[in-house]
């Protein structure tokens, strides 16, 4: 028996890990890797959802989704558990037609068309799990409502020379918000507009399901390369343009760039007034004590949460509950995960370090030359030096250093 119809139905796409972010997922989603000194990355859409009053969602996730599961928690940190109203984790199945891991972006939309049914969405509104910014849908699906579209795709502007690495469209701007999408083409060089796509379809149902099983004969199954450009001419296909701000957190330095963003003096990110919501039970952060500032500590433009000890200096970095900072060491340009201990007289630059990393005394770690990054519960030795753009795998004890020195881009397993 279905449920009466609702007026929108949220599908997250958060099921894969991405090559380019490392060792940081290595053992979660790229959606779920830690953002911010609190968050995940999938905390900014779902709390995007809440604001916009959107409490039926469900999570596409395939790859590792035990953290995901855990973190969201079927919706209760963001008051999405009740009647019509909850998270829903979407795994692979197999079944008697589907497959046992989602093939793409599209292919994993299709295999929960039945989930779509049941709840007989007005709107299916498709989102990216994995990118940082704040934007109220509700102007968006208006626009979309208004125009009687099919599909309407929202695009921000990008410089012309990044436009390339995404999917474009050329857009009829009949508004400010947008108009008629006369043309879409998948991270094609050289660019053929600077609106790139946030990855955010709100589509009629019937439409969705049309388009869905006729990609499903193909070979091909992704939204941006094989159905939006089959969509040109044949369906009413709209853009809408959201002009605030957009990270792309595909790879480290986008990462990274993304959490200097956070930072002054003129942060482009306000987490505060985005007021992003988060499961704060992970890692019992709202049991942890407050954080000690040792009066021979030295702090600038840095961001740090309660449970941490800070005895050193802090530069323009970003530091996660339970970090241990001892004296006369040095951390600038970073991003130090949970329980992350720096010991006395080492020096981090441009690095991020994932959960439960010891930085050894007098280590030298990061510089000019590419971002560092340290793989969960690793143990740096005291002395050794790493440049800039060393990958350090996870759990590694401080034996499996058999140099003093790592030269730039150097990979320690």
């Amino acid at each position: 028996m279905k449920n009466s119809r609702v007026p929108v139905l949220a599908l997250i796409l958060a099921g894969g890990r991405v090559d380019e972010l490392s060792v940081l997922t290595f053992f979660r989603p790229k959606a779920a890797v830690p953002f911010g000194g609190l968050y995940r990355v999938i905390d900014f859409p779902v709390s995007n959802l809440m604001h916009s009053g959107i409490w039926l969602v469900g999570v596409l996730s395939q790859y590792r989704p035990y953290s995901l599961m855990n973190h969201l928690d079927y919706g209760l940190p963001w008051d999405m558990c009740g009647r019509k109203r909850g998270i829903f984790i979407l795994p692979p199945f197999k079944g008697r037609e589907a497959s046992d891991w989602y093939k793409g972006t599209a292919d994993a939309v299709y295999q929960n068309l039945e989930f779509i049914k049941r709840w007989a969405p007005e709107v299916v509104l498709i989102l990216s799990g994995d990118h940082i910014y704040s934007m109220d849908y509700r102007p968006l699906l208006a626009f979309h409502r208004d125009n009687k579209a099919d599909l309407t795709i929202a695009f921000t502007p990008v410089a012309f020379e990044e436009a390339h690495r995404f999917g474009q469209g050329i857009i009829e701007e009949k508004t400010l918000l947008g108009g008629p999408l006369k043309d879409y083409q998948e991270k094609v060089s050289p660019a053929v507009s600077p609106y790139a796509s946030l990855t955010i379809y709100a589509f009629r149902p019937e439409v969705l399901e049309e388009v869905l099983k006729a990609n499903a004969r193909e070979e091909s199954h992704e939204f941006g390369r094989d159905i939006i450009p089959k969509m040109l001419g044949s369906y009413r296909l709209f853009g809408f343009i959201f002009r605030g701000y957009w990270g792309y957190t595909r790879t480290l330095e986008e990462y990274w760039q993304s959490h200097m963003d956070i930072l002054g003096p003129s942060p482009k990110i306000d987490l505060k007034r985005w007021k992003i919501c988060t499961n704060l039970a992970h890692r019992n952060v709202r049991d942890r004590k407050p954080t000690v500032v040792s009066s021979g500590a030295r702090i600038c433009d840095s961001l740090f949460y309660n449970g941490s000890y800070i005895a050193g200096e802090v530069v323009r970095s970003v530091i996660f509950p339970g970090v241990k900072i001892e004296s006369g060491a040095v951390v600038r340009d970073s991003i130090l995960f949970y329980d992350t201990v720096v010991k006395r007289g080492a020096c981090l630059e441009r690095t991020i370090t994932d959960t439960e990393v010891l930085i050894g005394e007098g280590a030298k770690i990061g510089g000019e030359e590419g971002l560092t990054v340290i793989g969960r519960s690793t143990e740096i030795p005291e002395g050794v030096s790493l440049a800039g753009g060393v990958t350090v795998y996870p759990h590694l004890t401080k034996e499996r250093f058999t140099a003093t020195s790592y030269p730039a881009g150097s990979v320690i397993s």
